[in-house]
């Protein structure tokens, strides 16, 4: 649903319908309005109806203690009028979440496959392996040989003992991994996460299911060297861990530059290693079917 062709687009179509978004830059997430969605969902076309709708759902949330109304944002958006007003907007979780709480038939596929989805994870953390072997499956319908998936999942068993550092340091999940996990990637590759995806020219879709084997290496390297570094300084909160990802990442870049200069040839890469955005759809959609 989300075309960040760096146009940001206000109005996306589902089914026909319009749904007013808005791109939050800081929070580098689609936020979409949830009168629009309500009146998808319940084929209720009239605005009045459709917030009055919306009204009525926010005080049974409230009462049922749900945190659905306080995850809501308000956002001005373009109205039919072409005024822009406030209006309650939601990034894509909130609307999963959402979509629960409304009884529509439109509503129902996308339940089943939420509890499907929920399943699944609930299975996964009582077996791990379940996990890896799913990833395992979808690398090797993007054409990744055994070699790259083998490295993507070494990095990837790399990336998680950094996290659980974090996790054991008093590193807040979320916003405080994503700065952190940047400073590692620019200290060592030169561009930030997002510049890396725009050179790569990608949309939502993992940034290292996109590196060659080159740059996994060298992420693999850089977030290796980090933890070893925070370990022995005993880095604690996101500033001391902040320090340790540069020094972490200094490192990786250090060997780069040698690389570099040894080969004459960029490490860091503007090809999609696997496949492009269409593979990557074409991938989600088999998931969804083998649902």
């Amino acid at each position: 649903m989300v075309d960040e062709n760096k146009n940001k687009k206000a109005i996306v179509l589902f089914e026909d319908f319009p749904v007013r978004r808005k791109w939050v830059e800081k929070d580098d997430k689609w936020y979409f309005s949830v009168i629009d969605i309500i009146s998808i969902l319940t084929g209720q076309k009239d605005y009045k109806k459709a917030q009055s709708y919306w009204t009525t759902l926010k005080g049974r949330l409230k009462r049922e203690g749900s945190e659905i109304v306080t995850n809501c944002d308000k956002l001005k958006l373009l109205a039919k009028d072409g005024k822009k007003y406030l209006t309650d907007v939601a990034n894509v979780q909130t609307i999963f979440r959402l979509i629960q709480s409304i009884p529509s038939k439109k509503a129902e596929p996308f339940k089943v496959w939420l509890a499907k989805v929920g399943y699944e994870r609930l299975q996964e953390i009582a077996n791990p392996e379940l996990a890896v072997n799913r990833a395992r499956t979808t690398w090797q319908k993007m054409g990744a040989p055994e070699k790259w998936i083998e490295q993507r999942m070494r990095g990837q068993e790399i990336r998680n003992k950094l996290t659980d550092y974090w996790d054991g340091s008093g590193v807040n999940s979320g916003m405080e991994y994503a700065k952190l996990t940047n400073i590692i990637h620019q200290e060592w590759s030169g561009l930030t996460t997002k510049q890396h995806k725009k050179l790569k020219k990608l949309d939502k879709e993992n940034l290292r299911d996109a590196m060659n084997e080159a740059e996994l290496v060298f992420t693999a390297l850089a977030e290796l060297s980090t933890t070893r570094i925070a370990k022995k300084d005993q880095s604690q909160g996101y500033d001391e861990n902040a320090v340790s990802a540069q020094k972490g990442g200094g490192i990786a870049r250090g060997a780069r530059e040698q690389l570099e200069q040894a080969t004459g040839e960029s490490v860091v890469s503007d090809e999609n290693y696997l496949s492009s955005g269409e593979d990557y759809k074409k991938i989600e959609q088999e998931s969804k079917n083998d649902k």
